[in-house]
């Protein structure tokens, strides 16, 4: 008899708890890299605050990062295709940003 719980050969069981499942709203993100990772800082920018931090940060390898670019363009191109085209309306540009990290990776 086979366990529920172990998955079969080949797949991956992911679990997904809870606090994580309600996700982080982020409307910036920045990204940075060094010859073995990139770091991607997701950050919620509010109106009229001149503050803000980061909510998430991602740490991957390059490898990781290059098949991420991937599925991210593979999505878009299918959510356009369902919803149409994502509209890209200029931005304003950023004030120099004080971003200093306290600690390195």
């Amino acid at each position: 008899m086979t366990d529920p719980k172990q998955p079969a050969p080949g797949q991956l069981n992911i679990e997904l708890p809870e606090e994580v499942s309600e996700g982080e709203y982020s409307n910036l993100a920045i990204i940075s890299h060094s010859h073995s990772e990139f770091v991607i800082d997701f950050i919620r920018l509010v109106p009229n605050v001149p503050k803000a931090k980061v909510k998430s940060r991602i740490i991957l390898t390059p490898a990781h990062a290059k098949r991420l670019l991937k599925a991210m363009a593979e999505n878009v191109k299918k959510y356009e295709t369902q919803f149409g085209v994502i509209d890209e309306p200029d931005m304003p540009a950023f004030p120099p940003m004080n971003f200093t990290p306290k600690a390195q990776a």
